[in-house]
């Protein structure tokens, strides 16, 4: 494989297990982790994190390449997999570990993620306001190895967006 210069991007939209396998189908996503960003508490683990006391969110943190895949593409796919006005729940998981979340690396990923936040409340898709957090990216803690490609190692298959 060419060897590409990388950048990172880190969303949190609920449990991240189905969050990582639909960003892993994307071409030019060269990897995928999924763990906790945006808490107080050093090496959080799930079931802290599941206590709704360290601030942390579930998050899927994304090596890319911006020459085969545009951030704006991520944000995209960000947006279409689960419901931004929800706060801290999506679907049946409840807390606010599953809140929606953009976390920026640089101030051009930052504009990018307010212009599209933007953009999606002014289309009308949505009746209630969107959520969403944008906030600058901080410690990525990997969660725990049985959390890693889990729905991969336990055959489930991803939606499709």
């Amino acid at each position: 494989m060419p060897k590409f210069a990388l950048k990172k991007a880190a969303f949190a939209a609920g449990c991240f297990w189905g969050v990582e396998s639909v960003f892993r189908e994307i071409e030019g996503v060269i990897d995928a982790r999924v763990g906790y960003m945006g808490g107080n508490v050093n090496e959080p683990t799930y079931k802290l994190v599941c206590t709704n006391k360290t601030g942390h969110a579930e998050t899927i943190e994304i090596s890319y390449a911006p020459d085969l895949v545009s951030y704006e593409r991520l944000l995209e796919t960000f947006w279409k997999m689960h419901d931004p006005t929800q706060l801290n729940r999506q679907g049946v998981d409840v807390g606010s570990q599953y809140r929606s979340m953009i976390f920026y690396y640089d101030e051009g990923q930052k504009e990018e993620a307010l212009d599209s936040k933007k953009k999606l409340q002014a289309s009308g898709k949505y009746d209630m306001p969107i959520v969403t957090e944008i906030v600058p990216a901080s410690k990525f803690w990997p969660a725990e190895e049985y959390h890693q490609r889990y729905n991969e190692k336990h055959g489930i298959k991803s939606c499709h967006i």
